[in-house]
């Protein structure tokens, strides 16, 4: 019998409240208590933590409290990452994020969204896709980011934007659906 995980990975409706579930989110709860209770200037035991909770983090990673996620082991963190406030990673699925990328405050990525189907809803099935934001990547404040999509390196994301689709590298993009707005010539 295949495990929650293994479902999830093919991309088909998952118990996103089985007891496995249940255990993961709980785990990741209790660490992002944790990390988030400890001052901000205390960066070896912060990063010691981030060690413990998600799949693979550099030690020069800065991720300002409040940070929520739903797993942990499913967020791929490259270096000079940097993360302000109320950061919120449901990594349902897989977040790899590249090497100096910022994050402003209030943003979330979400893999994982609900079933259309009323009926279907009712049973707690969950579907995740997951998303990749690559190297030099800038996010603004508030910005939502949807599952299944790709932020192309060197991309701007301009603050309040809901991203529905992938963006290409080198792109200033924003908007309430997200749209690539122009090209960010590589010397900018």
């Amino acid at each position: 019998m295949k495990t929650e995980e293994q479902i999830k990975l093919e991309e088909i409706p998952f118990d996103g409240m089985s007891l496995e579930e249940a255990e993961i989110r709980r785990r990741a709860q209790e660490l992002t208590l944790k990390y988030n209770q400890i001052s901000s200037n205390k960066l070896a035991e912060r990063y010691e933590v981030l060690r413990e909770l998600l799949g693979g983090v550099y030690p020069d990673v800065i991720i300002e409290s409040n940070f929520h996620c739903d797993n942990g082991k499913n967020i791929f963190i490259g270096k000079g990452f940097f993360g302000n406030f109320n950061l919120t990673i449901l990594d349902v699925d897989k977040v790899t994020i590249g090497d100096n990328v910022f994050i402003a405050p209030n943003v979330q990525l979400v893999t994982v969204t609900h079933p259309l189907s009323a009926r279907e809803r009712r049973t707690w099935k969950l579907i995740s896709s997951p998303i990749v934001i690559g190297d030099n990547v800038w996010i603004g404040a508030g910005v939502i980011i949807l599952p299944g999509v790709t932020i192309g390196d060197n991309s701007v994301i301009g603050a309040g934007s809901l991203v529905t689709k992938s963006i290409a590298p080198n792109t200033l993009a924003f908007g309430s659906p997200c749209r690539e707005i122009r090209p960010i010539p590589l010397d900018e």
